[in-house]
């Protein structure tokens, strides 16, 4: 399972994004991320084999999430579900 990396000089916090290819709000957090300079890596889970998608949704309902899209894991222990940009602005300090 390979992640793709956008550098960013807010690179205080890990972020990770499970991403859908063909989702907008999925690309609107990638643009949000992005716009404010955030580092970030990404995955877009419905170009995954299904060995690496039952993976990523085992990942996701182990920090207590569902596997929806997008989803954002920052420093492996805050979830947020969906675009919310009130949570990343509030989580990642925007």
């Amino acid at each position: 399972m390979e992640f793709s990396k956008v550098s960013g000089q807010n690179n205080e916090h890990k972020v990770v994004l499970y991403a859908l290819n063909t989702c907008a709000w999925c690309k609107m957090t990638k643009k949000y991320l992005k716009d404010n300079n955030v580092e970030y890596e990404f995955i877009d889970v419905d170009l995954c084999t299904p060995k690496e998608k039952e993976k990523i949704r085992e990942h996701i309902m182990s920090k207590g999430g569902s596997p929806v899209y997008p989803t954002v894991i920052v420093d492996n222990k805050i979830l947020i579900t969906g675009f919310r940009k009130d949570k990343l602005e509030e989580t990642l300090g925007i």
